[in-house]
């Protein structure tokens, strides 16, 4: 987590807690709400630039020579709303792999359409028939899962399975 998302967390802590000490129960479930769903995308960022760098390390081992490089704070367009998260980036030759997964984190920001937590790129850099855009969701009774949205309007979970044919299409000679 970094220093900001940490200073975040604290101050949303301290939100609720007033809250709850001036008697604004609705404020307090509000902030409440507010902190678990951040929770719930910083885990699903987490998992989706973890199994792309594991898999791309995986990769090295057997002889790829991927470059990794991880950035944080990184501002990304979906629509008309503007997403605050992680920038993952695979080099590999002349080729180009970015995965960058956030949310908007402010008001200006706009909002995710489709009912999601967060959104995702997955650009195959050249290459755009190989691209995904992902969307997070929660069904009801169910864990958080990234939405591959396809451009027939079909959603298909993302699993690590995908993950992994993304980058062997990316290492593809």
């Amino acid at each position: 987590m970094s220093e900001l998302e940490q200073q975040w967390t604290n101050a949303l802590a301290e939100a609720e807690r007033r809250a709850r000490a001036m008697g604004r129960q609705d404020i307090a479930e509000y902030v409440a709400l507010r902190s678990a769903n951040d929770r719930v995308r910083r885990t699903a960022v987490d998992w989706l630039m973890t199994t792309f760098s594991e898999l791309a390390a995986d990769g090295n081992r057997n002889g790829a020579s991927l470059q990794i490089e991880q950035f944080g704070e990184h501002r990304f367009r979906i629509g008309h709303a503007t997403m605050v998260g992680r920038l993952l980036t695979l080099r590999f030759g002349a080729r180009l792999l970015q995965v960058e997964a956030g949310w908007p984190r402010t008001a200006p920001d706009g909002f995710i359409r489709g009912g999601g937590f967060a959104c995702a790129h997955i650009r195959h850099v050249g290459r755009p028939n190989l691209n995904d855009e992902l969307l997070l969701i929660q069904p009801p009774g169910n864990s958080p899962q990234w939405q591959i949205l396809k451009k027939t309007g079909e959603r298909v979970e993302l699993t690590s399975e995908r993950i992994g044919i993304h980058l062997a299409e990316f290492l593809k000679t």
